[in-house]
């Protein structure tokens, strides 16, 4: 089963670092998100991805093509013209780089992507991390039979509530707190390839008519995840992402 993943758009919300580079390379803790997401699926076995490049692409080419040289410690002698390997680490992955378009909208690059993937695929965004369960949102996807199954999450409140009697006494205050009545799309998708001819073309948002489509006719699923999940939108949102790698407590760290 592969992994799909939009990597092409241009993160205007984060414009403090993506006009030198992709959103998806964006680094927490010397590492691009991307590279964390990807430790994710492969903490559950899927090592086969396809990346739908667009906006700098070229970047995330680059890193991939020079993996080995980017995880290993290495003498280069530059009288010689050669290289001494020291330390190596690398991971088990297959990568297919498929450049989608730079103006195409997250269901055209999937739908371009469409002779790339088998009958059921995984789909996620280069922009966010959560300690999202894997396997068990398979096993949901296929006994629940629909076309798709998206993993949905409880955001916290962006205000605190306060808890006011007749008098103006504040009997309670919550900061944030989490909005038991509201799910959103934290991504993390289990797709059945039929799902894609829903798309109609580069124009397509993925989020507005397939998915509404699919709703409607009763074959789209939601996998509840109770656990860390964070979207990385802002300078804040990245800053937040390496103070919890910074500090050893990032919990979509599931890997070893």
């Amino acid at each position: 089963m592969k992994v799909v993943i939009l990597a092409g758009g241009f993160g205007t919300r984060l414009s403090e670092e993506t006009s030198l580079r992709p959103k998806p390379m964006v680094e927490i803790g010397g590492k691009p998100i991307l590279w964390h997401i990807m430790k994710t699926y492969s903490h559950y076995g899927y090592d086969e991805f396809i990346i739908c490049l667009g906006y700098k692409g070229y970047y995330i080419k680059e890193y991939f093509n020079n993996y080995f040289l980017h995880q290993s410690d290495v003498t280069i002698d530059l009288v010689n013209n050669s290289t001494q390997i020291h330390k190596t680490y690398s991971d088990p992955w297959k990568v297919t780089l498929i450049d989608t378009g730079l103006n195409t909208m997250t269901g055209g690059r999937i739908k371009r992507i469409k002779d790339y993937v088998d009958d059921t695929f995984l789909l996620t965004y280069g922009d966010g991390v959560g300690n999202v369960n894997i396997k068990e949102s398979i096993d949901f996807h296929i006994n629940g039979s629909q076309l798709v199954t998206v993993t949905s999450v409880q955001p916290k409140g962006r205000f605190g509530n306060l808890d006011i009697d007749s008098a103006g006494n504040v009997k309670s205050f919550l900061e944030k707190p989490q909005d038991s009545n509201n799910w959103i799309n934290a991504g993390f998708f289990v797709c059945d390839k039929q799902s894609i001819d829903y798309i109609d073309g580069d124009d397509t948002s993925w989020e507005k008519e397939p998915l509404e489509l699919i709703a409607k006719a009763g074959q789209l699923n939601a996998f509840k995840h109770y656990g860390f999940w964070k979207p990385m939108d802002t300078l804040r949102d990245n800053k937040d992402l390496n103070n919890l790698w910074a500090a050893g407590n990032a919990p979509w760290k599931i890997w070893k």
